[in-house]
């Protein structure tokens, strides 16, 4: 548990001087989420260290008991109404915060930030590379219940990473990195030559904006 804990510090820490380094109007830009600019996204991940649990079930209970749509509500409002030095400043004050998602434990923690975080440096074009260690917990948490939750169609279809001993399904291969992969996963399609393989396609976008 320290060994992850400490994953989810160093994660957040680094995705801090990222953003911290972002041009004013890279805030604006698309990311891999759909509807979701940077701001949003980064309100987003900010939104445990900001807003308390009652007022996260009472946003629910008005947004009709979908999390989903409230999570939505919440990042849009937030990035109206914080600057980008306030939520950068939010992030770097909660870099060793305990929040875990119900049920998803530090691993949880760290598949939220690294996520979230290659849904901005993927679509900026921002060429980090998460390291391997860190994939690794991530991959090996995501199970089936990932692509599931995020409605991935990998029928007949095996992803393998070429960075890292990692390999999920059966079928036609689909070759990228593991930070790739991870985004396949994650319901997300990636720009164009992220992704090897004849299925690739299923999983890359044609055009800017982001993606469910």
């Amino acid at each position: 548990m320290t060994d992850i804990r400490a994953a989810v510090a160093a994660e957040r820490a680094e995705l801090t001087d990222v953003l911290a380094g972002l041009a004013d109007d890279d805030w604006d830009k698309a990311t891999l989420c759909a509807g979701w600019r940077v701001r949003e996204v980064v309100a987003h991940i900010t939104t445990p260290y900001r807003i308390s649990t009652p007022k996260v079930v009472l946003g629910m209970l008005r947004a009709g008991g979908s999390f989903n749509r409230y999570a939505d509500r919440q990042a849009r409002r937030d990035a109206v109404e914080l600057t980008p030095a306030q939520l950068v400043d939010c992030l770097r004050q909660n870099i060793s915060h305990p929040w875990k998602p119900p049920g998803g434990g530090y691993e949880g923690s760290l598949s939220h930030d690294v996520i979230h975080g290659l849904d901005i440096t993927v679509a900026l074009g921002i060429d980090r590379r998460v390291p391997l260690d860190r994939l690794r917990i991530v991959l090996d948490a995501a199970g089936p219940r990932q692509p599931k939750y995020f409605g991935v169609d990998l029928t007949d279809v095996q992803l393998q990473a070429t960075d890292l001993d990692w390999t999920y399904g059966a079928g036609t291969p689909v070759t990228g990195t593991a930070q790739d992969l991870l985004l396949v996963l994650s319901g997300r399609h990636l720009p164009p030559d992220h992704l090897s393989g004849e299925p690739a396609t299923r999983f890359t976008r044609a055009c800017g904006g982001g993606t469910p």
